[in-house]
């Protein structure tokens, strides 16, 4: 049986249309995004509630503490056993999200994750993030792999590390990791809206996720014992916050952060993207419709 992917950029109605996608098909859907894995990340993630769920299996949603590091190979190692229980039950694998290597790292095999790890790399790059800051540590990285340095954020040292332990050891940049064997077949899908409009979904987002209690989202989670150099932190509106709570950035300049860096992140996911496999593009449309094309272009491939 074949997988359906749906992907694509921030804000443009993925949850939506897996929910759609797994009602026709008889489906369940596999969250495939970085922050969504928190629990306590609620607002500043747009987590699916009970009833946007409708009723859908959802899974690796709230699967890990706000204070604990979660990695591409902790995704990988949680996805595939539960791709393989949706399979046996006789149920199509619905995959959704952002997070291309999430994505990638269930459809497809690496050698990266079999990579072996080298101490002595390790203790080099550790020195330079501790004697010249992770700033520097990143622009290391964004010289040899701009597009895997382009996904994760300074203080991510641990992700940022083995991203250049890999390139390193194996001459291969980390972003190139969907070049491996396909795992499954595969159908993907995103909507395809023009840029404009895109942004403006952004900007209405970021204005309701705020109107929402963001803000008390993230004081909540600092006053629980999230330090704020966590890695779920460091997540697009959640890093912008914290700025404002200490009151480096005024609150209008907070929310204009936000949707700057929400609308850089988008134009990265969709750059990522475009060179997925088997990647059919939707017109903006109800989350019903699209589901029912959906249908029938995986019925017909």
């Amino acid at each position: 049986m074949k997988l359906v992917v749906i992907c694509g950029a921030t804000a443009t109605g993925k949850t939506a249309l897996a929910v759609e996608c797994a009602k026709r098909m008889d489906g369940e859907v596999v969250s495939c995004d970085a922050l969504l894995v928190y629990r306590g990340l609620n607002i500043g993630t747009a987590k699916p509630t009970k009833e946007e769920k409708e009723g859908i299996p959802h899974h690796l949603i709230d699967v890990a503490e706000p204070t604990e590091s979660f990695s591409v190979s902790d995704f990988e190692r949680r996805a595939l056993p539960i791709v393989e229980d949706i399979l046996v039950r006789g149920k199509t694998p619905i995959l959704c999200g952002g997070t291309g290597f999430y994505m990638n790292a269930v459809l497809f095999e690496s050698g990266f994750g079999k990579t072996p790890a080298d101490p002595s790399l390790r203790e080099k790059y550790e020195k330079i993030a501790e004697e010249e800051g992770e700033e520097a540590l990143h622009s290391l990285l964004a010289n040899v792999d701009p597009e895997s340095a382009a996904k994760l954020h300074p203080h991510d040292r641990k992700r940022v590390i083995r991203a250049l332990e890999i390139y390193a050891l194996t001459g291969t940049k980390k972003s190139d990791q969907h070049d491996g064997r396909m795992r499954y077949p595969f159908e993907a899908f995103a909507f395809d809206y023009p840029r404009e409009e895109l942004y403006s979904r952004i900007e209405a987002r970021v204005e309701a996720m705020l109107k929402a209690g963001l803000v008390e989202e993230v004081r909540s989670l600092l006053s629980s014992g999230v330090p704020e150099n966590a890695q779920c932190i460091q997540g697009i509106g959640y890093k912008e916050v914290v700025e404002f709570l200490k009151n480096e950035v005024n609150y209008s300049t907070m929310s204009d952060i936000i949707k700057k860096n929400t609308r850089n992140y988008a134009k990265r996911q969709l750059t990522f993207f475009k060179k997925m496999p088997h990647l059919h593009l939707l017109a903006p449309q109800s989350a019903a419709r699209a589901a029912e094309e959906v249908l029938r272009i995986y019925e017909g491939n």
